[in-house]
């Protein structure tokens, strides 16, 4: 049975981490600093570039991105420094661990969101709807990293895999919006199509093909983890 009081306490314990760890800090805020500057910069007062523009390119790399490398990160090291082992000696379930990990990585990234939608001057309903499609992707990622994270031995390896995999998955709708033949591959992505969505907010464009691509992709994800979690490295 999972413990709230467990959880919360991985919670508390990743949110010193994090503050100790100016790496993981600055991956949490490098992008929407980023997304601002851009926007207040080159964006306000141009009317060839909308104000979105910025906000839309770089939040899209940011679900796509950042819960994969961080979650990776933080189970790894976890593994280098023991102290996953010496949590599960302390009858802290994996589950348990994840969802502290999982929940704390979550809950920034959200914020994230939805500092991308204040900075992109959403409003309402149009806000919540931005937000709630960033937060999928973020979903999806975390899923991805985590797998990742349980695969791997150490965080040099790790970063090996989770580096290249969140570089497709962040950079490749960008690239698919100048050359043809990588759209018609990077559509079958969840993050080209979190990128379809949050260009586009009206009703129309929030089809079933596009939450069905999404669905499927984090279903992959589900199984694989799943599969990882089985025949993973938190009892070795």
């Amino acid at each position: 049975m999972i413990t709230f009081k467990r959880v919360w306490a991985i919670f508390i314990k990743q949110w010193k981490d994090t503050i100790k760890n100016k790496a993981i800090f600055i991956q949490f805020v490098i992008f929407p600093i980023i997304a601002l500057i851009l926007t207040e910069t080159i964006a306000k007062g141009n009317s060839e570039i909308p104000r979105t523009y910025f906000v839309v390119l770089f939040a899209t790399m940011y679900a796509g991105m950042v819960p994969n490398v961080i979650m990776a990160s933080i189970i790894t090291e976890e593994k280098e420094q023991n102290t996953l082992r010496v949590l599960i000696m302390s009858n802290v379930k994996p589950l348990e661990y994840l969802l502290g990990v999982g929940s704390y990585t979550f809950l920034i990234c959200s914020l994230g969101a939805v500092f991308f939608g204040v900075v992109g001057g959403y409003r309402g309903a149009e806000l919540t709807a931005f937000v709630g499609i960033l937060i999928i992707g973020i979903l999806s990622s975390l899923i991805l990293g985590s797998t990742i994270g349980i695969l791997m031995k150490n965080q040099m390896s790790a970063n090996s895999v989770v580096l290249p995999i969140a570089m497709v998955t962040a950079f490749l709708p960008m690239i698919a919006m100048f050359n043809k033949t990588f759209a018609k591959f990077s559509r079958f992505l969840y993050t080209q199509q979190i990128n379809y969505l949050v260009n586009d907010l009206s009703k129309s464009n929030f089809t079933m093909e596009r939450f069905l691509i999404i669905g499927v992709n984090i279903i992959a994800f589900l199984a694989i983890f799943l599969f990882a979690y089985r025949k993973g490295t938190f009892s070795e």
